[in-house]
């Protein structure tokens, strides 16, 4: 539509300058006659005034000439209108496309793409770098969004569970069920196991389906596997979890014994408390499980295998006491029978003489009870009756008499002994204590022992008799449980008070968490060791335990510094000989790191849901204020356009040659001095690399040449050096260069001020 009102305006201006130059002709012709008094117009007289002067010849060619010109001229600008009119269209198009191109970024499509128009097109890079950077930052917001849910989900978890691990550890199959029932659902599970590991008569380990859970329904199972089999096995051995996603059709009825469903996936940890095993985890999935919930599963079992820890400990516990109880009875009942006879037996040996026919009565009751031997004050022994030598696993009197009483001593106790029987020798005191023989099999023998020296009638030590006890079983039980009282010493808090709450024993365990020195325990009673909030409360709980019922519970104590801790365990009562509750034992451990991190679960969780809230606020003041930047951005990118296109001229027309570069040393910005100083065009030299205008094989001698070419920041900034540069022609042309450094956006340019060095000859 353009051209053909281009080409209208031609043909009028042609027509109009034809119509002109003939009429300027007619007039010239006209004026002719005129001038000439000539009567007729006809061709001889055009002919005539045509001779006469030439003037009219010119006119006459004007008719063509001026036509023509007017042609030429209106085609002439003409065609430099169109030329401008594509150059504006040009821009109008880069504009809509700009336009467009931020619609889509203010409506969130980062998806949308930009064609540079040129290497120049310093804006559309700077919207697809700000494309790129939205859509990371978006990136980002949902990657963080993602985390958050995956921290919130963590803590609701471990506060759930912790929960359910607190309110049923005092019966494991339920514990066991609720555990497993919950975390399947937790994590979209469809069938889940509990295992514990368990030990047959034989000694051999294998894993017990104590809870099963599967779509919804407490299912029950009798299923039992042996141990290191399948992937249960597997994992117990490991000792660290397995996360499978490729099974066959047929895989749990072969070693997981979970049902008849195929799921998608299997997951199986191991329940481990202080490198102890105490069974395993098993979960089934319709849907690949995510790593954080695995994450979380074994967080789960780590906590439910220290419950199971501390719940065992407490059961062995309590049977161990119960079985001191019982012995510290039985041994008490023997300890008096012992006494009693020693009593007997010291009575019957004074009036020895007076009443020989008691004597051998008390004799024969003795050796069928006891063991008896004697020695002469050498140690060599005289006799021994039946009892002494069966224990002893002697046939006959034959094999031990005459023999030294350290036959019967081990090699450990020999010192020990001898200082016993060296003052025994001498007429010294009785001994009376538990003793260790050996026999003549090399076992150990335990007898409650007295050594009481006989005396002839000047009162001189003539014989040394012995008598004991066999004692073996209960001294070996003895020394079991003060091994296992040891232990738990060691490893739990244990304090002992008397029926009014006072402490009569502890051990290293408690002062080192109370921080009370031996002597302020020594005036401290139960109900100073208990938080002030809960002394009611626990004063109830305390005149149930004197009466003899066991208690067990978390309690919030202070220590000497008024320090907060938790202490789980158990009140058990102990028993004198007549059944009466002589003392309380307290046997627990601490759980404040346990307590302070389902404290500080919730109050995470509680935070979390305060950012969240945040969040979402700060979500929408971002949206607003980023939709006022973009708005902002559209006018600073006009601003920022005319800027570069005003300081672009400015640099062009300096006398001196600049030259910039980008920071990977790609030549940016060429003058026209710079053009014409070494003999390349602008279109040979943008966008590559400066060392194309110096010498790279000599640019290791100068130290400020080879920094300058060579990629990086380490550049001579401010510093005026002379240098080399190399001319289209291969000339080298002595030049000064100050090189000046910019940041945009965190990338570098590096501008050069280049000027040459003219040498005057005289």
């Amino acid at each position: 539509m353009k051209n053909k009102s281009h080409r209208e305006l031609i043909a009028q201006a042609i027509l109009y300058s034809f119509v002109l130059s003939v009429f300027l002709f007619l007039i010239a012709l006209f004026s002719k006659y005129i001038s000439n008094d000539t009567e007729s117009i006809n061709l001889l007289s055009a002919l005539k005034f045509y001779r006469e002067d030439p003037l009219l010849w010119l006119i006459s060619g004007a008719i063509v000439l001026i036509p023509l010109s007017a042609f030429f001229l209106f085609s002439y600008h003409i065609g430099k209108i169109e030329k401008k009119d594509k150059i504006i269209e040009k821009d109008n198009e880069k504009s809509e496309a700009v336009n467009d191109f931020i619609t889509h970024l203010i409506r969130d499509d980062f998806s949308v793409q930009y064609s540079l128009n040129d290497e120049d097109d310093k804006i559309g890079k700077l919207l697809i770098k700000l494309r790129d950077t939205l859509a990371t930052n978006r990136e980002i917001v949902e990657k963080r969004r993602k985390e958050d849910e995956i921290r919130n989900w963590t803590a609701e978890g471990m506060a759930k569970f912790g929960e359910i691990l607190r309110m049923d550890n005092d019966n494991l199959e339920r514990l066991a069920y609720n555990v497993i029932k919950n975390l399947t659902d937790y994590i979209d599970g469809i069938q889940g196991g509990f295992y514990f590991l368990q030990t047959d008569k034989n000694e051999e380990k294998y894993f017990d389906l104590k809870a099963f859970y599967a779509y919804g329904r407490k299912k029950y199972a009798d299923n039992r596997i042996k141990w290191g089999k399948g992937i249960i096995g597997t994992s117990a051995i490991e000792r660290k979890s397995i996360y499978l996603t490729e099974l066959p059709d047929a895989y749990i009825n072969i070693t997981s014994g979970l049902g008849q469903a195929n799921p998608r996936s299997i997951l199986i940890s191991p329940l481990i408390a202080n490198e102890e095993l105490f069974g395993v985890i098993e979960i089934a999935s319709l849907n690949e499980i995510e790593q954080f919930q695995i994450d979380f599963v074994e967080k789960v079992a780590e906590s439910s295998a220290s419950i199971l820890s501390t719940v065992n400990m407490n059961m062995q516990t309590a049977r161990l006491l119960e079985e001191s109880k019982s012995q510290a009875q039985t041994r008490a009942a023997q300890e008096e029978e012992m006494r009693q006879n020693m009593e007997e037996l010291q009575a019957t040996q004074e009036e020895a003489a007076r009443q020989a026919d008691r004597f051998l009565k008390l004799e024969t009751t003795v050796n069928h009870t006891m063991l008896r031997a004697e020695y002469n004050t050498k140690g060599t022994l005289i006799y021994a009756n039946t009892r002494f030598l069966q224990k002893l696993e002697y046939t006959s009197n034959s094999e031990v008499e005459g023999k030294h009483i350290l036959m019967f001593v081990s090699n450990k106790d020999e010192d020990w002994f001898k200082r016993i029987w060296g003052n025994l020798s001498k007429g010294g005191r009785h001994f009376e204590g538990d003793m260790k023989h050996i026999t003549k099999n090399g076992k150990d023998l335990w007898t409650m022992a007295t050594y009481t020296c006989i005396r002839d009638e000047e009162g001189e030590v003539e014989r040394i008799l012995f008598l004991g006890l066999d004692t073996t079983e209960q001294k070996k039980l003895s020394l079991k449980l003060e091994g296992i009282v040891d232990a738990v010493n060691r490893a739990s808090i244990k304090i002992v008070f008397d029926i009014n709450g006072n402490i009569k024993d502890f051990n290293e365990p408690f002062m080192y968490l109370f921080k009370y020195t031996e002597k302020e325990i020594d005036r401290l009673a139960v109900f100073d060791l208990i938080d002030p909030l809960e002394l009611e409360l626990f004063n109830k709980k305390w005149e149930n335990i004197v009466r003899g019922m066991n208690f067990q519970e978390q309690f919030k104590v202070k220590t000497k510094a008024e320090e907060e801790k938790w202490i789980r365990g158990t009140f058990s009562a102990v028993y004198n000989m007549y059944n009466e509750v002589d003392s309380v034992v307290y046997i627990g451990t601490d759980t404040t790191n346990e307590k302070l991190m389902e404290i500080e679960s919730k109050h995470q969780n509680e935070i979390l849901k305060k950012q969240e809230k945040l969040l979402r606020e700060s979500e929408k003041e971002l949206s607003r204020k980023l939709k006022e930047a973009r708005m902002e951005m559209k006018e600073q990118f006009k601003e920022i356009e005319n800027i570069k296109i005003r300081n672009e001229r400015t640099l062009e027309g300096a006398l001196d040659a600049i030259i910039t570069t980008s920071n990977d040393n790609k030549i940016i910005f060429f003058n026209k001095a710079a053009v014409n100083l070494v003999g390349y065009s602008k279109e040979e030299v943008l966008n590559q690399d400066i060392s194309m205008l110096f010498d790279t094989e000599n640019s290791a001698e100068d130290e400020f040449l080879s920094s300058y070419i060579a990629r990086g920041d380490n550049k001579m900034i401010g510093v005026r050096k002379e240098v080399k540069m190399k001319t289209k022609d291969g000339e080298e042309i002595p030049v000064l260069i100050l090189l000046s450094k910019a940041q945009v956006e965190g990338e570098n340019t590096y501008t050069a001020f280049i000027q040459t060095i003219e040498v005057e000859l005289f």
